[in-house]
């Protein structure tokens, strides 16, 4: 049975006082994209207003990330549906990738709030990247207590962030991870680093969007083994009847 995950995107293509040109960061959805793609995940793409969906840091020399920008994906992307109209309990995994994007319109937003918790709470999988993680800034699950309280997670470090885009961007989201009660961790700058904590599972940066991807397939297998299992096990009632 064929798996699906959501790739929650930003619409935003400027940020801050100095109007820096932004959007998603091309390696964080061509890089999980490639890693599930090819494992034969189904993918699809919504983003806060739906439609375009704008890039950074697009580089062709890098063959995972010409193949997504040439690829029919690719064009989905740039009309992705409207989140609002999208139920994140169809899928069984959401991933919001990072860029300097999510910090204007994934973060604190509605509709990706209510993308987590309904993910959260019909036992899929919630995945993010890099800044994607500001998705789960605000969420909590109806009882008041912040969505990320007690749970091991990454996201990009304010070091990384001091030599990036720290005239930038709205707030330092280690910080304000740290300020819910995450147990944030990190490592260099720029190294992958990847944190699964049950269902959520995290990345620091752009070199772990393909860890990350990997981390989360296998999540996404062990998933769907006691289906399969089930399924084995009708099979062999129904012959033996």
């Amino acid at each position: 049975m064929t798996q699906h995950v959501l790739f929650i995107v930003t619409n935003a293509a400027v940020i801050g006082p100095h109007n820096r040109k932004t959007g998603f960061f091309f390696a964080e959805i061509a890089h999980p994209f490639d890693v599930l793609d090819r494992a034969g995940i189904a993918i699809e793409f919504a983003s806060p207003a739906g439609g375009w969906t704008p890039h950074d840091a697009y580089d062709e020399k890098d063959p995972a990330q010409k193949d997504f920008f040439e690829s029919k994906a690719f064009r989905r992307l740039n009309h992705s549906r409207k989140l609002s109209e999208v139920d994140a309990a169809d899928y069984d995994a959401i991933l919001v990738p990072g860029g300097l994007g999510p910090m204007v319109d994934i973060q604190r937003n509605t509709d990706v709030q209510r993308a987590v918790v309904r993910a959260w709470s019909t036992g899929k999988l919630v995945a993010a990247v890099c800044h994607g993680p500001c998705a789960l800034l605000g969420v909590d699950l109806g009882d008041g207590t912040p969505f990320v309280r007690g749970k091991k997670l990454t996201s990009f470090s304010k070091k990384e962030e001091y030599d990036y885009a720290r005239d930038d961007v709205p707030y330092e989201l280690e910080d304000a991870l740290t300020a819910e009660g995450a147990d944030y961790s990190s490592t260099s700058n720029w190294q992958p680093k990847v944190v699964v904590d049950g269902r959520l599972i995290t990345g620091q940066n752009p070199a772990s969007a393909g860890p990350l991807a990997e981390e989360l397939l296998a999540a996404l297998k062990q998933a769907a083994a006691p289906a399969q299992g089930s399924e084995a096990r009708t099979k062999r009632l129904e012959t033996a009847l």
